[in-house]
């Protein structure tokens, strides 16, 4: 179906419905529009269905063809679908909101601003790169490099899964989410996460200003060669030389595995497994200190 053949007027705004576009960008720089289960893909495998397009919503469709939503502005896409097909498919867009929605390609979100996720399932290696002004919430995310060098970001109840997820983050606050990832928040700077479980192989390492409050740590060697950390009230299970080189103000409940050479603050806890201060490259005058429970 054309782009004439598919569409009625009303008095602001056009509508789209019941269209198959496969054509190389078959909605180039839409304006004012709902876009209405529509189906993009086909055998002509044309790019950028709808590359510039502003002022739009685009509700219970599907797409399998590249790159359709770059240099978006001011758009909704809404209990809509992308598939593995479906690579790069928002880049450089910006006050967008992709709601209710399951999103599989590749490389979702690059140098994009202002965007809400919310109440998404998304598969997508490289989710949310350079981006600004990020709000993900009520979201379940796969994501291997996980908003790499992102900065400005609101999470709120997110499940995801990841293995070396916000690397280079900068002004980050996540709150209420289960975070299932190997070497998170890697050189992070202003990070504040809260009433969650965080999970992984050497978190936080070379962060400056990593906040965790309330949260449930699980994992060997975290929090390595870190400035400006603080912990408020966590559990650690699994936390084997914790706090090497690390700059530290932390009270845990409970149990820590293991310390190893911590380099300046405190740390409070119940009880330690191991204390090792031994072949520091470096002065470690942290305090470790045991929780008086007597009282």
């Amino acid at each position: 179906m054309s782009f004439e053949e598919g569409n009625t007027m009303t008095e602001t705004k056009t509508i789209i419905k019941d269209g198959v576009y496969d054509e190389e960008r078959a909605l180039y720089a839409l304006r004012s529009a709902e876009v209405e289960h529509c189906v993009f893909a086909g055998p002509a495998d044309g790019e950028s269905a709808l590359k510039e397009c502003r002022d739009i919503t685009v509700r219970n469709c599907s797409f399998s063809l590249r790159y359709p939503l770059w240099h978006a502005e001011r758009f909704e896409m809404v209990s809509s679908t992308m598939d593995e097909l479906t690579r790069a498919p928002v880049w450089y867009a910006r006050e967008g909101k992709l709601l209710d929605s399951q999103i599989r390609g590749i490389k979702c979100l690059r140098e994009c601003e202002d965007i809400l996720v919310r109440g998404c399932t998304v598969v997508s290696p490289e989710f949310g790169w350079k981006c600004r002004g990020l709000k993900i919430e009520q979201s379940d995310i796969t994501s291997e490099y996980f908003l790499f060098e992102s900065t400005g970001i609101a999470i709120d109840r997110l499940t995801m899964k990841g293995k070396y997820s916000f690397q280079y983050v900068e002004n980050m606050e996540i709150d209420h989410s289960v975070l299932d990832t190997k070497d998170a928040f890697w050189h992070s700077k202003n990070v504040t996460v809260r009433n969650s479980v965080v999970k992984g192989e050497y978190l936080g390492w070379y962060s400056e200003g990593l906040t965790l409050e309330n949260c449930r740590i699980i994992g060997t060697q975290p929090l390595c060669y870190c400035k400006g950390l603080r912990l408020i009230g966590c559990t650690m299970e699994g936390a084997d030389f914790a706090f090497e080189y690390s700059d530290v103000e932390a009270e845990i409940d409970g149990f820590v595995e293991s310390v190893k050479n911590p380099h300046a603050g405190y740390i409070l806890a119940d009880e330690y497994g191991e204390i090792i201060l031994e072949h520091s490259v470096m002065s470690t005058d942290c305090r470790i200190i045991r929780r008086d429970r007597k009282e």
